[in-house]
């Protein structure tokens, strides 16, 4: 046999083996998420900020005190998953009581569309929640006119961790969420993420005397 041919033999042979192992590597099932079941079911909740929740794009961060978001857990058996989270809608969470690190700004927040959270049992369990499409705007008037939209051109997730409890609590560390920014001198127009942190309180407003809890 020809070095040329023994070359585009080996080459075939092995070509056919990559393609055999991209094949394998494919297939291979993906690890299955664990049980989750969110209690009590039906019942009703409120997320209420402890301390305070800041927006972070650039060099520039909004500060807001008070927050608050209203869901409700699904009905049985929807609030039980067998292999992966638990998910509900949630009202487009409110936020007031806002300042701005660049002097002589003022900043509003507003919200808007079909917000949701997930919960996924685990060590921690996991909170994410869902923001639509343009669904947080920050506004700021006075030396600087600037416009931040989260989620600009694509529904968004922020990863959380929950913490059953007594309230139980909602945390978000430092996460990432992609945003445009635009507006004239100040603004931090070449910023395309904002760093979001916050800690939630979680009550059950259907009977205060229970808790909402996330388990196996």
């Amino acid at each position: 046999m020809s070095r040329t041919r023994t070359a585009l033999a080996l080459g075939t042979a092995v070509a056919g083996a990559i393609t055999l192992a991209s094949v394998t590597a494919s297939a291979a099932p993906l690890p299955q998420a664990g049980s989750t079941t969110v209690t009590p079911a039906g019942h009703a909740f409120q997320a209420t900020l402890s301390g305070k929740a800041t927006f972070k794009a650039g060099s520039v961060t909004i500060t807001c005190t008070v927050s608050v978001a209203t869901g409700s857990v699904p009905g049985a058996p929807g609030n039980s998953n067998p292999a992966g989270p638990v998910s509900s809608p949630i009202s487009a969470p409110t936020y007031s009581s806002c300042t701005s690190s660049m002097w002589g700004v003022t900043p509003t927040v507003t919200t808007s569309g079909a917000w949701s959270v997930s919960m996924q049992n685990g060590a921690p369990v996991t909170a994410t929640m869902g923001l639509p499409v343009g669904g947080l705007v920050v506004q700021t008037s006075g030396l600087a006119s600037c416009t931040v939209t989260a989620a600009p051109t694509a529904p968004a997730n922020a990863g959380g961790t929950w913490t059953n409890g007594s309230p139980s609590t909602l945390t978000f560390t430092n996460v990432s969420v992609p945003v445009t920014v635009t507006g004239g001198f100040g603004c931090p127009t070449s910023a395309t993420t904002s760093l979001f942190n916050a800690v939630y309180k979680v009550t059950d407003t259907t009977d205060p005397a229970q808790q909402i809890t996330v388990g196996p």
